[in-house]
């Protein structure tokens, strides 16, 4: 046994001796204030993965910063201080100031009036011109003077002009906009290069993030404020592609166009609205959606997007009962638009689509931004679900034109069904069908009144529905719409046109 010390003795002090002359690199590596492990091998450099990889391929080159070179000012967990933070991201973060002239009409008086001034009141006092100012927040993306902010900071302007926090004033010319999205790219010429913000991954954001926000509300040029993510991929009626991320930094009018950071120093969002009623909600473009457009908006100074055909709706669970599907994922199909790709491909009226171009569909939201974003001719594999079983249709993506959109969507408001479920209808004349802006060849039956209390006032359908089928049959005439729900049980799943779009609705009969 005291041999056995003394070799353990012996090897100690050896090892001892190699570390103190620097033969054997040791590393103690600390983590939350604890040892983690101690390195004689290397061995954690490579369980860390920081050997050299090969980096991922992109199909095309970004004209921006993608990663933040320069050391994270900020540790994560609980952050002390935004300040090197706020101190690095500064020099590209501009005051934008637009304006734009109206005119104005004289104000109409009295004709007894214009013989106290000897002609028309109008000539008298002319058309006055008025210049409205307008101001916004934006960031650098490129050294050679690329900037994005919002479409309305920039919109419908007669001068942009660009002020950097050391006080240099630059005109700007706007390169492309894209309303639908309220991105805007615009651009200044500089003797000198410009610092700019390298474009982070809004998809990685998680809520509980830190964040930081920097602009010029009311005018007050680079103010700083810091909150957390609260929310991501909120729908806040701004249009089909609203994937806003919310977030209690405070925002402000002044904010818009300017740059919500992550504690790397990249922009993860777009700053763009505030609730007004709120002190700490406001909303973000993400920046992945900016990346999206940007080339675009570059190369063009407009957007092209996909275009499928089809009008979708929400799945409720109402629906998901009547097509007898086991969830409520995916984009219910309420009417396919007979020019439009997915006619060609043989996409159907009541098909579900829950998978498109390999992605899931898990929520109706998801379908637009998903067609919008896939380029023009593209051939993509769309799942459906028909009749309870998958099926997988071919389809050529078409061009979107400005009027429409990628997927029109309708939300059922108020409707109804017939006697026992509150529904008075009769037949569509061609007098009623040109009343209601309807084709003279339209077939179906027309609401005329919705008992209150009934089923379809529960299931909100209106006065001038045009109902098109019950439980997948078509309903030509106010006969076969009575026999349609005589056989229903419990409840029907109606098909019903209301202005311009086609929705499903489910009837529950009360109990």
């Amino acid at each position: 046994m005291n041999r056995l010390g003394n070799w353990l003795l012996f090897i100690a002090a050896t090892l001892i001796l190699l570390v103190a002359s620097g033969v054997i690199d040791v590393d103690v590596i600390f983590r939350d204030n604890s040892a983690e492990a101690i390195d004689l091998q290397g061995a954690i450099d490579a369980l860390r993965g920081e050997t050299e990889t090969p980096e991922a391929t992109t199909p095309a080159e970004p004209f921006w910063a993608e990663q933040a070179s320069a050391p994270v000012p900020i540790g994560f967990g609980v952050p002390t201080n935004f300040a090197d933070l706020a101190e690095q991201a500064s020099p590209a973060v501009v005051n934008i100031q637009t304006s734009k002239t109206v005119t104005q009409q004289a104000p109409r008086v009295p004709r007894q009036w214009e013989e106290f001034f000897g002609l028309p009141f109008e000539e008298f006092f002319g058309r006055r011109e008025r210049t409205i100012p307008s101001l916004g927040t934006g960031f650098v993306i490129s050294q050679d003077g690329y900037i994005v902010t919002n479409n309305h900071v920039v919109a419908d302007v007669d001068t942009i002009k660009v002020i950097f926090n050391d006080e240099r004033e630059l005109e700007a010319e706007i390169i492309g906009r894209d309303p639908k999205t309220d991105i805007a790219l615009i651009r200044v010429i500089s003797a000198d290069e410009l610092v700019a913000l390298p474009l982070g991954d809004s998809d990685s954001v998680r809520p509980g993030d830190w964040v930081v926000a920097i602009g010029n509300p009311f005018g007050l040029e680079h103010t700083v404020t810091a909150g957390i993510v609260s929310a991501k991929g909120r729908n806040i009626g701004q249009g089909p592609y609203d994937d806003f991320i919310q977030t209690d930094a405070a925002i402000n009018p002044g904010n818009s166009g300017g740059p919500l950071l992550n504690l790397r120093g990249e922009v993860i969002g777009i700053n763009t609205a505030i609730n007004p009623r709120a002190n700490t909600i406001g909303f973000a473009v993400p920046v992945n959606m900016a990346k999206d457009v940007l080339p675009q908006l570059r190369s063009s100074g407009h957007v092209t997007r996909g275009w499928l055909g089809v009008l979708i709706q929400k799945i409720t669970p109402e629906l998901a009962e009547g097509f007898g599907l086991e969830d409520d994922e995916g984009a219910l199909v309420s009417r396919v638009d007979p020019a439009g790709p997915a006619a060609d491909a043989g996409i159907e009226r009541g098909d579900v689509i829950v998978r498109f171009d390999g992605t899931p569909i898990e929520s109706m939201e998801d379908l637009p931004r998903k067609v919008a974003a896939t380029p023009v001719g593209k051939s993509v594999p769309v799942v459906v679900l028909r009749d309870g079983k998958r099926k997988t249709i071919s389809v050529t993506i078409g061009q979107l034109s400005d009027p429409e959109l990628a997927e029109a969507t309708g939300e059922p408001g108020e409707e109804a069904g017939a006697a026992r479920f509150g529904i008075t209808a009769q037949d569509l004349t061609p007098q009623i069908a040109q009343q209601l802006g309807l084709e003279a060849d339209e077939e179906g039956v027309v609401i005329t009144q919705i008992e209150p209390g009934s089923a379809a006032e529960d299931a909100k359908l209106r006065r001038g529905d045009l109902i098109l089928e019950v439980d997948r049959q078509e309903i030509a005439s106010v006969g076969q719409l009575k026999d349609q729900l005589a056989k229903a049980d419990d409840g029907a799943l109606l098909l019903i046109r209301r202005g311009e779009s086609t929705l499903f609705v489910a009837m529950k009969e009360r109990s």
